[in-house]
């Protein structure tokens, strides 16, 4: 029987390039989002191909939605093999003592509690059949503030800290928990940071060839499928000329 992956923020960027990739690897796939008509799209364009695709409409954010979506789940999906915990943003570059209060719960809700609700609702089910892998997508901005990303670094901080706790729980069982932290990514994410001002996130981007999210969903894929007594903890993904959070060269 195929496999199952359930891919969270599956409408763009890194999320949707997981969503090719597995697709392509013969995967079933539970595709999650806010966005029902690009989710409907996407499910389109990949049952075309041959892939099994079953989509759910909700926010991660919204406890009793995201609990009313995997309870609805037919019996014949519910043996998922790979989470994949994408779904997250960040919003502005403010200092800490200007920062948006909203933002701020925005990106705790999404990144942290959100990726705390899939997996408490996915993984022990995993558990009891001794087997699954989640992968969740963190950032190198978890390994080191800087000027600006004060609260979404501590957010991505954070996802570290869950999956590491995550592995410790389960090391008991043949359940795998991966990190993914990927460096610049040239996805939709500097749109939202920068509230659709477009040109200052394209600035992001200036002087250097970022990473796509296909690139991302490239080592995603492969950690999921490297044999079975093999767990890749963590994963850094950087652009060529990015060392680190804070040291990009830039060609003028």
């Amino acid at each position: 029987m195929k496999k199952i992956a359930l891919i969270t923020g599956a409408t763009s960027g890194i999320g949707e390039g997981c969503a090719r990739k597995f697709a392509e690897g013969g995967y079933r796939l539970i595709l999650t989002g806010r966005n029902k008509e690009k989710l409907e799209g996407l499910r389109h364009e990949l049952s075309l191909k041959g892939t099994d695709v079953l989509t759910l409409c909700f926010d991660v954010r919204d406890r009793q939605a995201a609990m009313e979506a995997i309870e609805s789940i037919p019996e014949e999906w519910r043996e998922i093999d790979v989470l994949v915990n994408n779904a997250g943003l960040a919003l502005g570059l403010d200092p800490e003592y200007e920062g948006d209060l909203d933002e701020w719960e925005t990106m705790i809700d999404t990144n942290v509690k959100g990726l705390l609700t899939m997996t408490r609702l996915i993984v022990p089910d995993m558990v009891k059949r001794n087997r699954g892998h989640v992968i969740n997508i963190g950032s190198i901005a978890g390994d080191a503030a800087y000027a600006g990303g004060n609260v979404y670094c501590a957010t991505k901080a954070a996802v570290k800290t869950i999956t590491d706790g995550l592995r410790i729980d389960i090391a008991h069982t043949s359940v795998r928990v991966t990190n993914i932290k990927p460096g610049l990514v040239e996805t939709h994410f500097s749109n939202v940071r920068f509230r659709g001002d477009n040109a200052r996130a394209d600035n992001v981007y200036r002087g250097i060839k970022p990473l796509t999210g296909d690139d991302i969903a490239d080592v995603v894929y492969y950690v999921a499928s490297v044999p079975a007594h093999v767990q890749i903890a963590e994963v850094t993904i950087l652009a060529t000329h990015q060392a680190n959070g804070n040291t990009i060269y830039r060609e003028s």
